[in-house]
């Protein structure tokens, strides 16, 4: 019990971390190169994205909201696992790889290994308790407040 705790809080603590990044950097402000993603699943992919600092997404407030929003659930996977559906859970996990591959470059490897880790914390809670999910957000607070002010 006391790990399920242990659990949750740094859950709560890691999803209020990646909100503080959830507004739309200026127009004409550029992505550095910093690391994050994840996209929420109403998101359409825009045509060029290899032409685009955005990736897949057509504006920089669609990418931040998508970034931010599935690094935050990514974060209550496990959560979400133990009070949701097997269907629930499997479109979590696509909307997980999905944004991964919409990603702007700057963030798609970091946001990938994110999803993993939070995917792999659904069976191993030791995700949590070793600090492998804080480790894996990382890259991806920095870049939602690097890109997205």
């Amino acid at each position: 019990m006391k790990n399920t705790a242990r659990a949750l809080t740094t859950c709560t603590f890691l999803a209020a971390l990646a909100l503080t990044g959830c507004s739309a950097p200026d127009a004409g402000s550029a992505p550095s190169s910093a690391a994050a993603s994840a996209a929420p699943s109403s998101a359409t992919a825009s045509p060029s994205s290899s032409s685009s600092p955005w990736g897949d997404f057509a504006t920089a407030g669609e990418a931040c909201a998508a970034i931010s929003e599935q690094a935050t659930g990514s974060t209550l996977l496990p959560l979400a696992a133990a009070q949701g559906t097997a269907a629930e859970l499997e479109q979590t996990k696509t909307e997980l790889s999905s944004t991964a591959k919409r990603a702007p470059e700057s963030i798609k490897a970091d946001f990938t290994i994110l999803s993993q880790v939070a995917i792999a914390g659904i069976t191993d809670q030791t995700v949590f308790s070793s600090g492998k999910l804080q480790d894996a957000m990382a890259p991806v607070q920095s870049w939602l407040t690097a890109n997205c002010k």
